[in-house]
């Protein structure tokens, strides 16, 4: 993980990150089972969110699941602006 303030609190610190990178669906559930336990699961996400990290498990969600979640909020902001014309 990179370098950021809220890492030196993440559950996953320490574990093997082949876990957060792997393709295997077991692997995935067992990284997805850490994030459940993170404090900062919240700011993991929002920090691979912002810079629309492409790979593994940041979160508790995979980059197919960031994806949708980016494609929904766009959604719901534009909704948003175009309600308010």
């Amino acid at each position: 993980m990179r370098s950021v303030s809220w890492s030196a609190e993440a559950a996953c610190k320490g574990s093997m990150g082949s876990l957060f990178y792997s393709d295997d669906e077991g692997a995935e559930r067992k990284a997805k089972a850490i994030c459940g336990l993170c404090a900062v699961r919240v700011e993991c996400l929002e920090f691979a969110l912002a810079s629309r990290e492409p790979d593994g498990i940041w979160g508790g969600l995979n980059p197919r699941q960031r994806r949708r979640l980016l494609r929904d909020r766009q959604s719901v902001a534009v909704s948003i602006l175009v309600g308010s014309r």
